[in-house]
């Protein structure tokens, strides 16, 4: 049997047997899973943190993680490196399950290095990340660590490239969650901006390309790292972070439902699961939830409540661009994306944040084929000089672009209005929806009725000896001839008019005679999606 340094790891003496050897070994290993030192360890719960370990516990199935290259060790030379060699050079990879389905992982301890990435730590990222394209299985990152590591030089940077290369290319091919636990700044920044989700822990996390101190150098503003590059910053203004949670415990814990909302991988369906909400179930709340009058706001989340199995769902992004909403929920046992305006905000139009969060989202669920049913109540895209300035058609392009490619089951629904432009943006059968309904609510026009006899009756109602009186009489006109609620369905621009406290039976037999849905997109290498 042999001892070890501390300070190097390295065995002080050969073994002279087999077991030995395996003494030895598990000497090693001891050491490798304590990390660098109690006082580090209680450095890193000092504030506020889990060690990588703890978090890797938390997120797999209890006694499934496999490590990965557990022994690995820098190769580096100077200013200090080669004296100090800790084995995982300061990131925790392998995999587990989470609820029984395999599941990769890579954990930053910073502990070791500060989690910084160095040309080891940068080789076993790419290992674990081309396991899990080859395997087919999520890859879910926890961060926490300070950058590259600067005593490496470009050989520590350029490591970032290859992990930016491995997130792309499986992009679409495996479900990517990056969970921020700690600061990520600079170039790292731009990985969990490449995967599909992204959740932070408030305090404790922070993202920002250029740090406080640089910030103040060259604009002269003060900053907080929180303020710049804080959970809520991203959750409510950059919209770069899906999911902000006030502990690590909870965080974790809403990964692993995440998780269960997703297939593996793109070529299979996401898990379904038996629900004891009957399929046929009324719900006549509908019918008092959603006002008649088009001017009156209601909360769309109790109507998707109302609908979805339980009445519960997984609401993605759900600070920011509030006027619409994106979820993951299931109808009878079935994971389905829902997107539906808000009209309790912004009266639920769609501008350029609303957008560009749905168009990533419907462009998520078509990627693991994930149904799509929209709830439309869409009085138009928000007018405005910012609005059109800052790109609001080449913003709302997206949104069409990304329902127009989508391949998977389509189901879009018409609670009252459903106005102009963003009318056909929101999935309107001429965009493909495979199936369209709306509620007798339903207001289908160019636009609203006030609007259009002011443009159509302009003249007879400037001539009239009471304008308001003829504004009023045209504006009732316009609605009994184009407005009422089965002027589309007369045209088959919807499939049928339902009884909204049909809504859950009917939405729950169109996706069971879509299941088997096929359909092909043109041979191309890819599209060009506008930016």
């Amino acid at each position: 049997m042999t001892v070890l340094e501390e300070t190097t790891g390295e065995p002080t003496g050969e073994p002279t047997d087999a077991r030995g050897r395996v003494a030895e070994l598990h000497e090693i290993r001891a050491q490798a899973m304590a990390g660098p030192s109690e006082k580090a360890t209680e450095a890193q719960h000092a504030k506020g943190k889990l060690t990588a370990r703890e978090r890797i516990e938390l997120l797999l199935d209890p006694g499934s993680f496999q490590e990965v290259e557990q022994l690995r060790r820098h190769r580096a030379q100077g200013f200090g490196l080669e004296a100090k060699k800790p084995y995982t050079d300061g990131v925790i990879t392998g995999w587990g399950t989470v609820e029984g389905r395999t599941v990769f992982v890579y954990a930053h301890d910073f502990r070791i290095f500060g989690g910084a990435l160095g040309e080891a730590h940068a080789t076993k990222i790419h290992k674990i990340m081309d396991m899990a394209i080859a395997a087919g299985a999520p890859l879910v990152s926890l961060n926490d660590g300070a950058g590259a590591r600067i005593q490496e030089g470009v050989s520590a940077l350029a490591g970032y490239g290859g992990i930016f290369q491995r997130n792309t290319k499986a992009s679409g091919v495996i479900p990517q969650i990056s969970v921020m636990l700690g600061p990520c700044a600079g170039g790292a920044a731009y990985s969990p901006a490449l995967t599909d989700f992204v959740f932070m822990v408030r305090e404790t996390s922070q993202m920002f390309i250029t740090g406080p101190d640089v910030v103040k150098a060259v604009t002269g503003e003060e900053i907080t790292q929180n303020g710049l590059g804080g959970a809520d910053v991203h959750a409510e203004t950059s919209g770069v972070c899906h999911f902000a949670y006030d502990d690590e415990e909870t965080c974790i814990a809403e990964v692993r439902y995440l998780l269960s909302l997703l297939p593996q991988n793109n070529r299979e369906n996401p898990p379904r699961v038996d629900s004891s909400d009957p399929a046929d179930r009324r719900g006549d709340a509908l019918l008092d939830l959603v006002p008649a009058d088009g001017n009156r706001p209601y909360d769309m989340a109790k109507v998707i409540e109302e609908i979805v199995d339980d009445g519960d769902y997984l609401e993605v992004h759900e600070r920011w661009a509030r006027n619409i909403i994106c979820a993951l929920a299931r109808l009878d046992g079935q994971v389905v994306g829902i997107i539906a305006n808000q009209p309790q905000v912004l009266a639920g139009v769609l501008d350029i944040e609303a957008s560009e969060k749905a168009a990533r989202f419907v462009q998520m669920c078509d990627a693991f084929n994930i149904p799509i049913v929209t709830f439309l109540d869409v009085p138009g895209f928000l007018p405005g000089v910012d609005q059109e300035h800052g790109g609001i058609i080449r913003h709302g392009a997206k949104l069409l672009y990304a329902y127009c490619n989508a391949t998977v089951p389509r189901i879009s629904l018409i609670l009252r209005k459903a106005y102009g432009g963003a009318y056909i943006v929101m999935d309107s059968q001429s965009i493909g929806a495979d199936l369209t309904y709306a509620w007798p609510t339903n207001e289908i026009a160019v636009m609203g009725a006030e609007g259009a006899a002011n443009v159509i009756f302009r003249r007879q109602i400037a001539g009239a000896q009471d304008p308001e009186a003829m504004r009023a009489r045209m504006v009732k006109e316009y609605k009994s001839e184009l407005m009422h609620p089965y002027y589309a369905a007369e045209r088959g621009l919807v499939d049928d008019v339902i009884d909204p406290a049909e809504t859950r039976e009917v939405l729950v037999k169109s996706l069971a005679m879509l299941q088997s849905k096929h359909a092909d997109l043109p041979s191309r290498k890819h599209g060009n999606p506008p930016q």
